[in-house]
């Protein structure tokens, strides 16, 4: 039986041999993500956070992905390199007490605790694209306000122009850390002024709750013109250095993962494209947006540079 395709739908949106023969593969992922949205929730998930505001970059026409998927579908190395374990590893890792070392080229080096962290400043809701390097993508309502405002409170010396986030090495309660698939801990860093733009979020909760531990808490940061795994998870200790950190990712596979990763769809992975992305929850792909579509609010940082080379 040979079936056509309608005439509306262009070829490159038609499921690819290769993709059809995976459907199993999709099908039990799919098992998994409904079993992974049975279990119990992680400690202080579900929990409102108080006095969050709508804060700017907060409104879009885009619809929001599901909290159930965002809480279900994770990367998230440090307790499995599956997407969707994550959510069942972390639900009893333990996000207090919790502390946070600012350090390096500072005038005031700080110890912050979480609640601490908490009070520095108001609370907003933002809603961003999180998008992954493999080609999916998240719309989230993140919960957080604007790194400065930590980066604010240390002072940072003249000759501070990066900044390193640590996330926190824990083999006890993070499994994912007892396999050597990555250099632990695990380490990423922003350009001083990256950190600082109004649009770089430290992050506490989505949907207006407490952020679950399988997407980082009990702390992350949020770049939405990068990549995803820019964005540290459960961090311990922000650095302030002269020169370029040391990042996971590019320790790890340097000629795939440059320091910078702006979401780039004109610079290909070396084993796939960037052209197109797939919203979770959707079938087809759509088009993948320079800087993630924040083009208007950060091209001017990479002014003069070969964002081919810098990728």
């Amino acid at each position: 039986m040979l079936i056509k395709p309608p005439p509306d739908v262009p070829s490159s949106e038609i499921t690819s041999q290769g993709l059809y023969l995976r459907r199993r593969e999709f099908l039990a992922g799919a098992a998994a993500l409904a079993m992974a949205a049975a279990l119990p929730l992680p400690a202080y998930a579900g929990e409102k956070l108080p006095g969050v505001v709508k804060g700017p970059f907060s409104s879009t026409d885009e619809k929001q992905t599901p909290y159930k998927d965002i809480t279900n579908y994770n990367n998230f190395y440090e307790f499995s390199t599956d997407k969707y374990e994550p959510a069942g590893l972390a639900r009893n890792f333990r996000t207090r007490p919790w502390t946070v070392k600012v350090e390096g080229l500072v005038h005031k080096p700080k110890t912050f605790d979480i609640d601490s962290l908490l009070k520095l400043a108001t609370l907003e809701e933002r809603v961003y694209r999180l998008r992954c390097v493999e080609g999916w993508s998240m719309v989230i309502p993140w919960d957080g306000y604007p790194l400065s405002k930590l980066i604010a409170q240390v002072e940072p010396l003249g000759k501070a122009k990066f900044v390193e986030f640590t996330t926190l090495l824990d083999p006890s309660q993070m499994p994912g850390q007892r396999r050597d698939v990555l250099p632990w801990p695990y380490t990423e860093g922003l350009r001083l002024d990256e950190a600082m733009h109004p649009l770089t979020l430290l992050t506490f909760g989505l949907y207006g709750e407490v952020l679950p531990n399988q997407d980082g808490a009990p702390v992350r940061v949020v770049a939405p013109w990068k990549y995803g795994f820019k964005s540290g998870k459960s961090i311990v200790r922000i650095r302030f250095t002269q020169t370029q950190p040391a990042t996971t990712w590019n320790k790890a596979a340097p000629g795939e993962y440059g320091f910078y990763s702006n979401v780039n769809p004109n610079v290909d992975h070396p084993r796939w494209s960037q052209a197109r992305e797939r919203r979770i929850g959707e079938f087809f792909k759509r088009k993948t947006l320079l800087f993630n579509g924040y083009g208007d609010q950060v091209a001017s940082l990479y002014a003069g540079m070969d964002l081919k080379k810098n990728f």
